[in-house]
């Protein structure tokens, strides 16, 4: 039988990620893993239990709208509940999104940036242009000054793998001159939790401007990875056509309730920016004065470094010390000398310098 395939699925590439399966690898305890960006200190102790007092939601459907998931996150945002929608993680959202709202659109976007905009987008027949920036604060009048009427631009933040936070300021004049050509804004919250100045986020804006949609994530924030907890902050309207398209069922009643639980316990976030924002200063510092390694300045719960040596061979030779770093080759916008790594606990980043020191 032959299959009538569509050109835009058959052309579809999936993006490169971090993490232990997309090294090829199998779970092992012992791999440090530096390539997903995710809470160092893993999710809140008080959800430990949940689990097990939770059992008997393995033989329940869960609830297909999530509600009392959305009226905690409600309380989380300040965001009424009917502009909220959750997803089987965040990536399930870029790609309804981009489903719902993108039809052979022109697709802006700052690059080096997260690939699963651009996979998702010429899914859907959008044809991409790309705005070359490490810092799009440095860069912003040049952005502003190719928006085009009827696009959509994805505007990860802080950005993903540079770790540059756009400050709310310069969102805005995004926002303003893309309101005014009637171009649909994709904000990508989904580090500024564990950022270091997390009140830069545009959340506060949302009610101005009916074309901002945000995306956010408890994988990294919480530390629930594995439990695929996403969420995003729109219009109405476009939360009302999201949930027309978004499959049935799609977070289980675990997830649900454990993310609920998460959220009670703002402590932990607390607790984990500080963290960060000691051990990033930790690993900028300590990789800076190691020949041959650059550092660029982050804002996020990661660092991009480039490397004197190829990524490739870098992150193999550093897997045989049982430590996981990201290759960035795969990065539209960067060559195959940059490599990423997550901050982590002290003892941990100790590892990595002392094993960089070694290359």
């Amino acid at each position: 039988m032959i299959l009538d395939i569509s050109p835009s699925v058959a052309n579809h590439r999936i993006a490169a990620h971090g993490g232990i399966y997309s090294a090829g690898l199998d779970f092992d305890p012992k791999i440090l893993d530096f390539s997903s960006n995710v809470n160092p200190l893993g999710f809140p102790a008080s959800i430990k239990n949940s689990l097990q007092k939770n059992l008997a939601l393995f033989s329940v459907y869960p609830d297909s709208d999530s509600t009392k998931l959305r009226d905690s996150l409600e309380k989380h945002t300040n965001v009424p509940k009917d502009q909220i929608i959750v997803g089987n993680g965040a990536t399930e959202i870029i790609y309804n999104f981009c489903k719902a709202f993108l039809k052979k659109h022109n697709v802006l976007l700052p690059i080096p940036t997260f690939g699963e905009y651009e996979s998702a987008a010429r899914l859907h027949d959008s044809r991409i242009s790309y705005f070359k920036t490490m810092d799009l604060n440095q860069d912003i009048d040049d952005l502003l000054g190719i928006i085009q009427k009827g696009q959509c631009i994805f505007v990860c933040n802080p950005n993903n793998p540079t770790g540059s936070l756009i400050s709310q300021k310069n969102m805005l004049k995004i926002l303003d001159a893309s309101h005014n050509n009637s171009t649909l804004v994709f904000v990508d919250e989904c580090f500024i939790e564990l950022a270091s100045n997390p009140k830069e986020s545009i959340v506060s804006k949302l009610q101005n401007f009916d074309n901002l949609f945000i995306l956010r994530s408890m994988t990294k924030s919480f530390g629930l990875a594995g439990l695929r907890v996403g969420y995003g902050l729109g219009s109405k309207n476009m939360i009302k056509v999201l949930n027309r398209i978004k499959i049935p069922w799609n977070v289980s009643g675990i997830a649900q309730d454990i993310a609920i639980k998460a959220l009670s316990n703002k402590a932990h976030l607390e607790k984990t920016r500080k963290l960060i924002e000691k051990e990033r200063r930790f690993l900028q510092d300590s990789i800076s004065k190691i020949g041959g390694f650059q550092c660029y300045d982050s804002d996020a719960n990661f660092i991009l470094i480039k490397s004197k040596t190829s990524s490739k061979q870098l992150q193999k030779k550093l897997l045989k010390k049982n430590i996981l770093i990201r290759d960035c080759n795969s990065f539209k916008g960067l060559g195959d000398k940059f490599i990423r790594v997550a901050v982590r606990t002290h003892s941990e980043n100790q590892k990595l310098v002392r094993e960089l020191e070694k290359t």
